[in-house]
C-alpha cells in the first residue's frame, strides 16, 4: 500500500507539468552512458514513448563518438583529436555517416518502435534539415588574442541554417523524429557536427519548450568531485561568469554554448542532466526539484 500511495503522490505531483507541456516540443540530446548502459538505455526509450503518449512532442538528437572510434579501429584507422574535435578525412566521414545515420540511428528507432512508439530516423541531410559550413578552428598563440594559424580538421561542420519543416511535419503526424548529427554543405558534402550543437540549433529553430542535454555528470558543479556542489539553476550571465572563472571547462563548454544558442533563438529553458540515472528525463521534467542544472536566458 505504501508503494502504491507513493506512486499516486508522484503522479499527482507530475500533473501540472503534464498539463503545462502538453503539445509542446522537447528536444533531447541522447548520448554518453545513457546509450551504453542497459538500464539507462531502456529507461530512456520508455521515457520518450511516454512523453509522446501524454501529448508532448520529443525530438531526439543522438551522439555516438565512442562507437565511431570503435569502427575506425576495426578498419585500421587511428583517431586524432584537435581541440577536442575529431580530425575527419573523407574516409572517416563516410564511416561516421554509416555509424551515426545507419547502425545507431536505426537501432534507436527500432527500440522506440518496439516500446510502443512511432519513430522515424533521419540525419541533418534529410530535407536539408541541417545546413552546414566547414569548421576551421584557430590555433592560438602565446599572447592574448594572438592566432598563429587556421587549422584544417576535414569534414567537421558548423550549423549555418536549420530548415525544420521536416521535423514539424513528422511531429504533426505523430512521429518521434530521431536525428543523427550530420549536416549538408553548399556543394552537397557531408559534415560531422557536435551533437550538442545540433540539438541546441534545433531547439532554437523549433522554439522548443525545453532542451535536455544528457551527459555523464550530475550537471554543472562548482567542484567536479563533490556532488553536493551541483548548481541547480543558472542564467546565461552566470554561465559566462563561471566559464571565465574556470568552473565550466572541457566538455561542459560546448553544452553550455548549445544552451546559449537555443535560448537566444527562442527555446524557453535548457537542462543539463545525468543520463546515467534511469528516467532522468522524466525526473527533470515532471518533478518540483529536478535532478540537473537548469539554464535560463535571464
Amino acid at each position: 500500500m505504501k508503494d502504491r500511495t507513493t506512486f499516486v503522490n508522484n503522479l499527482s505531483e507530475a500533473l501540472p507539468y503534464l498539463q503545462a507541456f502538453r503539445g509542446k516540443t522537447l528536444v533531447v540530446k541522447y548520448g554518453g552512458a545513457a546509450m551504453v548502459e542497459e538500464a539507462a538505455r531502456e529507461a530512456f526509450i520508455q521515457d520518450i514513448v511516454l512523453l509522446r503518449t501524454v501529448g508532448i512532442k520529443p525530438v531526439v538528437v543522438h551522439g555516438g563518438g565512442p562507437m565511431i572510434t570503435e569502427m575506425l579501429k576495426k578498419v585500421g584507422k587511428t583517431t586524432e583529436f584537435i581541440q577536442g574535435l575529431r580530425v575527419t578525412d573523407r574516409e572517416t566521414v563516410d564511416i561516421t555517416e554509416m555509424v551515426l545515420a545507419g547502425v545507431l540511428n536505426k537501432g534507436i528507432v527500432a527500440s522506440i518502435n518496439r516500446a510502443g512508439g512511432l519513430a522515424v530516423g533521419l540525419s541533418g541531410k534529410d530535407g536539408n534539415l541541417v545546413e552546414a559550413v566547414k569548421h576551421q578552428p584557430n590555433k592560438p598563440g602565446t599572447k592574448e588574442g594572438e592566432i598563429l594559424e587556421t587549422l584544417d580538421i576535414g569534414y567537421v561542420g558548423e550549423v549555418s541554417r536549420i530548415n525544420p519543416n521536416v521535423l514539424i511535419s513528422l511531429d504533426e503526424a505523430g512521429f518521434i523524429p530521431v536525428v543523427a548529427p550530420l549536416g549538408v554543405g553548399p556543394d552537397g558534402e557531408t559534415y560531422n557536427i557536435n551533437a550538442d550543437t545540433v540539438a541546441g540549433a534545433l531547439a532554437g529553430a523549433l522554439e522548443a519548450e525545453k532542451l535536455l542535454l544528457m551527459t555523464d555528470t550530475p550537471g554543472i558543479m562548482k567542484d567536479p568531485d563533490d556532488r553536493s556542489s551541483l548548481i541547480s539553476q543558472l542564467t546565461l550571465d552566470d554561465v559566462k561568469r563561471l566559464t571565465a572563472e574556470g568552473v565550466i571547462v572541457g566538455g561542459m563548454i560546448p553544452k553550455t554554448q548549445a544552451c546559449a544558442l537555443a535560448l537566444e533563438k527562442g527555446c524557453r529553458t535548457c537542462h543539463i542532466i545525468d543520463g546515467r540515472v534511469p528516467h532522468s528525463a522524466l525526473l527533470e521534467i515532471f518533478s518540483i526539484e529536478g535532478i540537473g542544472t537548469l539554464i535560463r536566458g535571464r
